[in-house]
């Protein structure tokens, strides 16, 4: 059964802007500028601006679906979850904990000077060097507070879970009972880069 009129809308935050044309979203914050392209859902995005002229705060994205199948309906909360997802990257960034895991052989993780690589080494006790590069604007630190733990940021949260997900895909156990091999690389924590309101 199609629906005639769907409609999801989401609040801007103040210091927050949010641009659509021909459903480019840009999104700019503190941060830096987010941009995703999502030509491929065909919804009616824009952004409805401040009722009054002399406040930033009360614009809104409005997103519809004229006419939509249940498939094309659910669209509307993926597009509007991705773009909540860009305005909390702008503001407070993204930030994942991974922990080295190992029962002998040390891991030994090697950043690169520009923090924009890593080299895993002796895992498992293997001489092959598995080198993982990360993703556009994604950084990579070792934890000072914390042994055997590296620290990823960054503002869009799809290349620094991918980033994330690449390091732990390198080092899989192949050929082994991975109920007694739990070596590995695991995300211990997702959190944000500044601390949010919720925090404080």
């Amino acid at each position: 059964m199609k629906q005639i009129y769907k409609e999801e809308s989401l609040d801007i935050p103040e210091g927050v802007t949010v641009t659509i044309k021909s459903r480019f979203v840009t999104v700019t914050g503190p941060r830096g500028t987010l941009q995703k392209n999502i030509q491929h859902i065909d919804m009616s995005m824009r952004v409805i601006p401040s009722p009054s002229a002399t406040s930033k705060t009360g614009s809104k994205v409005s997103l519809v679906v004229w006419h939509g199948g249940r498939k094309h309906v659910a669209c509307l909360r993926t597009v509007r979850s991705a773009i909540e997802n860009m305005i909390q990257g702008v503001r407070y960034g993204f930030r994942y904990k991974m922990r080295l895991v190992y029962a002998h052989f040390p891991i030994n993780v090697i950043i690169g000077d520009d923090k924009k690589k890593v080299e895993i080494r002796n895992f498992l006790g293997e001489k092959t060097v598995r080198h993982v590069p990360m993703l556009e604007g994604v950084t990579i630190t070792e934890s000072t507070a914390q042994k055997d733990e590296i620290i990823i940021d960054g503002n869009d949260i799809d290349k620094v879970s991918q980033s994330a997900a690449s390091i732990h895909g390198s080092c899989l156990v192949k050929r082994k009972d991975i109920r007694k091999f739990l070596d590995g690389i695991y995300v211990s924590e997702r959190t944000t880069v500044d601390a949010t309101p919720d925090d404080e």
